[in-house]
């Protein structure tokens, strides 16, 4: 997992002394290097004992784990490094907007490959495969991403159900009980009635997996699985049209990977429904 990356879409929930932290390794990554942990501190103007806590923040074990993550990224290619989004002009052509729209969905697509834990996604897909009932949960832009995950899900022959209202979200989540799974889909991490849903389905015993911009939310006490993404602004698409792609690709993913767990089964139900919209379409 790519720690500047990791750095870079966390930055915002860290608290004020790691934000400092944060921008100083953002910007002298290259110096950080040679940086025994007495230079860092008084350079970034943070004390060694923040230091420790933002390696930790950051998943790592300690200073010279950060230094290690450090000299990977940097060793990369310096075109890969320099690939970033560029905001889209008034009098930008057309050609210019698809090129940088395209490249910004590129960049979500690969700054996600660098948060997202292969063994969170395996752990998902699991739940998912012994699941007796699966529901998903997601307002505005992400209950559209959801919808896309329940049609998926229906036609390979997985009891799934999505709710767009708010109090029939709630009212559904009564009836959730263990052997369940339930989905959340926030990209702030901070939508009050996901994290209500996803509460009371976790305290009557289901699995409660949520798909979230990296770093740190409220979502998180209320999930047993995290799946994170990373996003990319610019001064046109919000937050939640730069999340959609990324997580797109996750439900993807988890799709094609509880496919291939039920490899003969899911084939049959794919030519059954094949086979019936062909008919349809005579």
């Amino acid at each position: 997992m790519s720690v500047l990356v990791k750095i870079r879409q966390g930055l915002e929930t860290f608290s004020p002394s790691e934000q400092k932290l944060g921008k100083f390794i953002l910007e002298n990554s290259q110096e950080v290097l040679n940086m025994p942990i007495t230079k860092l501190a008084d350079q970034s103007g943070v004390s060694e004992a923040t230091i420790v806590r933002f390696c930790r923040t950051l998943e790592l074990k300690g200073y010279q784990e950060l230094k290690i993550a450090l000299s990977t990224e940097i060793a990369k290619p310096l075109e890969e490094q320099q690939i970033r989004y560029e905001y889209i002009e008034r009098n930008d052509s057309i050609e210019n907007i698809i090129h940088k729209i395209s490249l910004g969905n590129y960049i979500a697509i690969q700054d996600t490959l660098k948060v997202l834990d292969h063994q969170q996604m395996e752990e998902a897909i699991e739940l998912i495969h012994k699941a007796e009932k699966v529901y998903i949960y997601g307002v505005g832009a992400s209950s559209v991403v959801g919808l896309d995950l329940q049609y998926k899900f229906m036609r390979i022959n997985i009891p799934t159900f999505m709710y767009f209202d708010s109090h029939i979200q709630l009212t559904s989540a009564v009836h959730i009980k263990k052997g369940d799974v339930v989905i959340g889909i926030s990209n702030s991490g901070r939508t009050k009635e996901i994290i209500e849903v996803l509460a009371i389905a976790k305290e009557q015993g289901a699995d409660t997996i949520v798909i979230t911009q990296y770093g740190d939310s409220p979502i998180l006490e209320v999930a047993d699985v995290k799946l994170f993404t990373a996003s990319v602004e610019n001064n046109f698409r919000s937050a939640a049209m730069a999340s959609r792609i990324a997580q797109l690709n996750i439900i993807d993913c988890i799709y094609i990977g509880l496919a291939c767990k039920r490899y003969d089964e899911v084939i049959g139900h794919l030519n059954k429904t094949r086979e019936l919209l062909e008919y349809k379409k005579r």
